[in-house]
């Protein structure tokens, strides 16, 4: 099927030590501000928006991201991704990014809220160089619901492959049918509500490195708990139970920032939106 309730196709490219973009094109339910640079890295940050104000029955969203060589971007989203009842069909994502040699991508979008009969379903496909930098990273929660249940969504599943050099070296899968699975068992929610990952890879994401990203994030919080694993290349993933969204969204930016100053000497700018 080629079409799309909303396409967005972004490349940019670095001009003098600035990234700016050499194509933008979106159509539908689905746009992009202006560039905005929060400092004077060059460093360009670009905002999502959804003007239909949240994902429907059947709905079907394509994007794709390409940074030419040295190119860097923050991608984030205005607001929260809010997928409401599907009866038919599920709502579907598709993104593609491609990263070239020496360009560094943060996609930092807020939560992707799934409410009462929703389904969601996201394919996302990563192609990088070897020698780029990639920080992406999701939010899970469910929406509010009459009963007040947190799991009144039917489901959620969220497919990531991560390709360096054209090589398969990272595969997220993330299923949630609350019908058929017991949330709060021993490998799923254990107990807590909402549910939030980042992927690092980069060269510079060593076993030293990982192993202090673990010690900075360790926590004996009870309303939060977090997993560090290292990949099979360079890199490591972060995976955040918690009872709300702002726990996961503090322990990501601890773990972004921490990033930032270790291998930048620098301090992200401040995105969210409220």
């Amino acid at each position: 099927m080629n079409e799309w309730t909303g396409l967005l196709r972004l490349t940019m490219e670095d001009r003098l030590g600035k990234t700016v973009p050499s194509n933008v094109y979106f159509q539908g339910a689905f746009k992009v501000m202006r560039p905005i640079y929060h400092d004077d890295s060059g460093q360009a940050c670009y905002y999502i928006l959804n003007p239909g104000g949240g994902y429907l029955d059947g709905d079907r969203y394509y994007m794709q991201i390409a940074l030419e060589p040295d190119a860097r971007l923050t991608l984030t989203t205005q607001s929260a991704t809010k997928v409401y009842k599907t009866p038919k069909h599920h709502a579907y994502q598709e993104n593609e990014i491609i990263l070239k040699e020496g360009s560094y991508f943060e996609y930092l979008p807020d939560p992707l809220i799934v409410y009462r009969d929703g389904r969601y379903k996201q394919i996302t496909k990563i192609r990088m160089n070897k020698k780029s930098t990639l920080i992406y990273s999701d939010i899970i929660t469910s929406g509010w619901s009459p009963d007040g249940s947190q799991f009144s969504y039917d489901m959620i599943q969220l497919v990531t492959e991560v390709y360096v050099d054209d090589d398969l070296m990272v595969y997220d899968h993330i299923k949630l049918t609350p019908n058929n699975q017991q949330m709060n068992a021993l490998g799923m929610m254990e107990g807590f509500t909402h549910i939030g990952s980042m992927i690092v890879v980069s060269e510079q994401a060593d076993n030293e490195f990982i192993e202090k990203v673990y010690k900075k994030l360790n926590t004996n919080e009870k309303e939060v708990k977090i997993g560090v694993s290292s990949l099979p290349v360079s890199g490591f993933t972060l995976r955040i139970l918690a009872m709300s969204s702002q726990k996961i969204e503090h322990a990501l930016s601890e773990c972004h920032n921490f990033i930032s100053s270790e291998w930048y000497q620098t301090r992200p700018s401040f995105l969210r939106k409220y």
